[in-house]
């Protein structure tokens, strides 16, 4: 009987060993992918080839105006990359804020311009209307601001 319950103690712990190894291998194989997936996101970064932009004015201070008027400016930049900036969305912090962005890619060394509106009804104080542009520039293209004071 003795034996028997030695064999016993002995197999599951074999058992328990095995699977404690095959819990590591799993959880470095886990890590290999994660490093995988990091450094494949820093490669993304520092890809020589992404379209970059250069924003010739990234805010617009338009002062003070009064309740109800429109204020519109339109941002100019450049793809100083080498290969085609594509924006796919432009958005703003509230809907009295319209963006329009080109839909074709800009290609290298071209121009674009992105057109904001910035309606003031309903609002009053200190306003600060926050664009964001999706493309595949990289590094990502920088925020759009209209700042300026609305007055009653």
């Amino acid at each position: 009987m003795k034996k028997l319950f030695f064999v016993a103690i002995c197999a599951a712990s074999f058992t328990a060993c095995q699977n404690n190894s095959k819990t590591t291998e799993t959880t470095n194989n886990e890590v290999a992918v994660a490093n995988q997936s990091n450094s494949s996101e820093n490669s993304a970064i520092a890809d020589p080839d992404a379209p970059k932009v250069q924003v010739e004015k990234a805010v617009y201070e338009f002062g003070e105006i009064k309740q109800g008027e429109k204020v519109s400016y339109t941002f100019k930049f450049k793809n100083v990359g080498k290969t085609p900036l594509i924006i796919t969305n432009a958005s703003a912090t509230c809907g009295c804020t319209q963006p329009e962005y080109p839909k074709e890619p800009i290609k290298p060394g071209d121009d674009g311009t992105i057109n904001v509106t910035f309606n003031s009804a309903g609002k009053e104080g200190l306003q600060d209307k926050v664009v964001t542009i999706t493309s595949n520039a990289n590094p990502a293209f920088e925020q759009l601001h209209l700042v300026g004071n609305v007055k009653k």
